[in-house]
């Protein structure tokens, strides 16, 4: 379905990613997780076509991304949405209407230009938003929405493309706990419910572990963890953080597990 093979990407003499491999057989959650720096972002911004890749090939069900130029790229990054840690919402702009942003690709310009959108698409957007407990905020600034329920804007306009994919690019960093688990459940949701692919970057072990089906672990751009959440041991840890890794490095101010779990964690990283 999904296959990285040999990909890299560099920005001069910095390797961001580097020989990438893995391959995806079906829909299914997966967490990236590592250090700041390790590729993650890069990583996902490669399948989504923002960075052009150095080197190697992703294909999706037999399609060369890595090839795609013009309208096939633009139509490639509408089946593999984008959300982003900072929302990247038009503030003064109403949250329906910020929804509806994700019809642009096929739209007409003259429509863009003058915010012209079918009662169908507007419907579907206001049903969105209610699937993701937000919908009598439609008519609201999106600015005057908290950070959780912004997010949850992000993930609706994102929904409105029909992606095959969803690419979360650390979708709670900025969150407080609550909220952390919302977004990260509404995004477990949409994978089990829809059947879509959901690739998220994601700072915590506990996170990936509890809503992931898959993790991957980066260190300085190179994969050196691919397996399910019950395999993220100790010596798991070690390798994707270093030996000198601090609780505060694997975990973050969006933990959303238990104490005892967290405080489990704090003493595996601890003793690595």
């Amino acid at each position: 379905m999904l296959r990285f093979k040999s990909v890299t990407k560099s920005f001069g003499a910095n390797t961001a990613v580097h020989a990438a491999s893995f391959v995806v057989e079906k829909p299914m959650m997966i967490g990236i997780i590592g250090r700041s720096g390790a590729g993650k972002s890069t990583l996902l911004r490669i399948l989504n076509r923002l960075n052009d890749a150095t080197s190697g090939e992703i294909t999706f069900e037999g399609m060369n991304v890595t090839a795609l130029r013009g309208t096939a790229k633009r139509n490639w990054q509408s089946q593999c949405a984008m959300i982003f840690q900072q929302f990247n919402l038009v503030p003064r702009m109403d949250v329906v209407s910020n929804v509806l942003h994700g019809t642009l690709n096929r739209r007409s310009t003259l429509a863009t230009m003058f915010n012209l959108y079918p009662d169908a698409d507007i419907h579907q957007a206001i049903s969105i938003l209610d699937r993701l407990g937000i919908a009598e905020h439609a008519p609201k600034r999106a600015e005057a929405l908290s950070g959780g329920q912004q997010q949850r804007v992000a993930i609706a306009r994102a929904l409105m493309q029909d992606p095959k994919i969803i690419l979360a690019d650390e979708p709670i960093a900025s969150l407080d706990p609550m909220n952390a688990q919302v977004v990260m459940q509404a995004l477990r949701d949409i994978h089990e419910q829809d059947g879509r692919m959901v690739i998220a970057n994601l700072h915590t072990l506990d996170t990936a572990r509890r809503y992931c089906d898959r993790v991957i672990g980066m260190r300085a751009g190179r994969i050196v963890f691919d397996g399910t959440p019950d395999q993220l041991t100790t010596n798991v840890a070690r390798d994707i953080y270093g030996a000198d890794a601090s609780f505060s490095e694997a975990t973050t101010s969006t933990q959303i597990e238990t104490t005892d779990a967290a405080d489990k964690l704090m003493a595996d990283i601890q003793a690595l």
